[in-house]
């Protein structure tokens, strides 16, 4: 632990602004005698007191709730003082410098500071402290902040089953099924002699598939509420009056993107974030793709290009009403040699056919018999939700059962890794000359990714990154 860790702490815990209520919180040790300097008395555990929050010459800040938590039985494993008063953002940067001057105040019995150390609180400190001591693991830590940010109500669903627990179970059930073939392959290192008939009167082979097809489940599991969290980047492409703005617009369900007639409106990103099942989209209108002479548009379309080389879909818009002219039809062709050389193999490609309801035919031309075409018509809506489904499909969606929970993109690159490590070890197994000590390190290796889910194993780094992001207050 470093020695910051040690340091009191104290923060305003609620959004800036104006509102109802506003919480300073304090996190540290010893916190008797803080709160007896600015509420003029003692507290009762976990006792919501109304009274006066007192300034340095005893007169009134403002009246309100306070309510100390005794450590261990607080959010951050220490004493924990929370002053809950009016929301204004004056009244609660008055409290947070009473707290700080009451702090460097002598203690009458103890004729020294009270809290010497006493700071402003970092981001995320307050959670990082619950997790350093060993309230939450993690994955829980972590699932704080994503509660907080949910864009979705599925999304903060999820988060509220990883904070509970969710994710951190389905872990520690790995581990233990993973540490209890760790033991048998260890004790058979012990008993060379015996290496083979041990392994097989243990069944060991069986216990390492069956760990296996759980790690499938769980890593499903997580992919899904990886889904949830980050969601999927979807990028519009296409000549220009394709009708990319009008599709912004009608999977928005609002005016955000300008349409006109007028070829080139678009000149820079539009992008907009909307929700289907649960799972956010962000979906974004580009420049259309062509040769111009125009600076401003050359730069619209430079943009483009950018967006859509880190989409995790490409929505390829063609028109249907221009289908059947050798121009229109050898630009389309020369947008689809340029996206086959920049666009990562990974990231699939939707061709929409649009204006389905002013063209003759309704049904597009096949480009591409190997990826999804859909005809629709922004104007009237006719076909918008087949492009929806088809987009949750190409994301790896499936209808959310209850139990999902939430999850990050280094979750599922952990599972990933315990994974590979897990297949190396089948492997080793199967091997004609049994390689324990082999064995064995692929069977750590597992448990140390595992294990950096939860927080069992993690490097200062790592927590920094993750507990940055969060607000400061939590």
């Amino acid at each position: 632990m470093l020695a910051r860790h040690a340091d009191p702490i104290v923060a305003i815990a609620t959004a800036p602004g104006r509102g109802a209520v506003g919480i300073v919180r304090v996190s540290g040790k010893q916190l008797g005698g803080l709160a007896q300097a600015l509420c003029g008395r003692s507290l009762r555990p976990r006792e919501a007191t109304y009274l006066p929050f007192l300034d340095a010459r005893g007169e009134a800040i403002d009246q309100g709730l306070a309510l100390f938590f005794p450590a261990p039985h607080s959010y951050t494993g220490e004493d924990v003082l929370e002053l809950q008063a009016h929301g204004g953002p004056v009244v609660l940067q008055l409290l947070l410098a009473r707290c700080l001057e009451a702090a460097a105040e002598p203690d009458q019995t103890a004729h020294a500071p009270r809290l010497p150390a006493l700071r402003l609180a970092q981001p995320g400190e307050f959670t990082e402290r619950a997790f350093l001591n060993g309230k939450i693991d993690l994955a829980q830590a972590e699932a704080v902040a994503d509660l907080i940010d949910a864009s979705t109500e599925a999304a903060a669903r999820s988060a509220s089953r990883s904070l509970s627990g969710a994710l951190s179970h389905e872990v520690q059930l790995l581990r233990d099924a993973l540490i209890q073939l760790r033991m048998l392959v260890e004790a058979t290192l012990d008993f060379p002699e015996e290496e083979i008939d041990f392994l097989r009167s243990t069944d060991a082979r069986g216990q390492l598939q069956r760990l296996q097809q759980r790690l499938a489940q769980v890593m499903q599991r997580t992919q899904q509420g990886a889904l949830l969290r980050e969601g999927i980047k979807v990028v519009i492409a296409g000549q220009p009056n394709a009708g990319k703005s009008s599709l912004l617009n009608a999977l928005a369900g609002a005016e955000l993107a300008i349409v006109t007639p007028i070829a080139g409106t678009t000149r820079d990103r539009v992008q907009q974030t909307i929700q289907i099942e649960g799972v956010p989209l962000h979906v974004i209108d580009t420049a259309g793709l062509r040769e111009s002479s125009d600076e401003v548009e050359r730069i619209g379309i430079a943009r483009a290009w950018e967006a859509i080389s880190t989409a995790d879909a490409v929505l390829f818009l063609h028109d249907l009403t221009r289908a059947d002219e050798p121009s229109y039809r050898a630009a389309d062709a020369a947008i689809e040699n340029a996206l086959a050389q920049r666009l990562p193999a990974r990231v699939p490609l939707i061709d929409v056919w649009n204006k389905s309801d002013c063209a003759p035919t309704a049904h597009p031309a096949q480009i591409a018999p190997d990826r999804p075409a859909i005809a629709l018509s922004a104007r009237t809506g006719q076909g918008l939700d087949a492009l929806r489904r088809t987009l949750l499909q190409v994301a790896g969606w499936q209808a959310a059962p209850e139990g999902v929970y939430i999850a990050r993109a280094r979750h599922v690159q952990a599972l990933q890794a315990v994974q590979n490590h897990l297949q190396q070890a089948n492997a080793l197994l199967d091997a004609p000359d049994l390689p324990l000590d082999l064995l064995a390190e692929e069977l750590r290796l597992a448990q140390n990714a595992l294990n950096t889910i939860t927080g069992e194993f993690s490097s200062d780094d790592l927590l920094g990154v993750i507990f940055s992001r969060f607000c400061i207050g939590k």
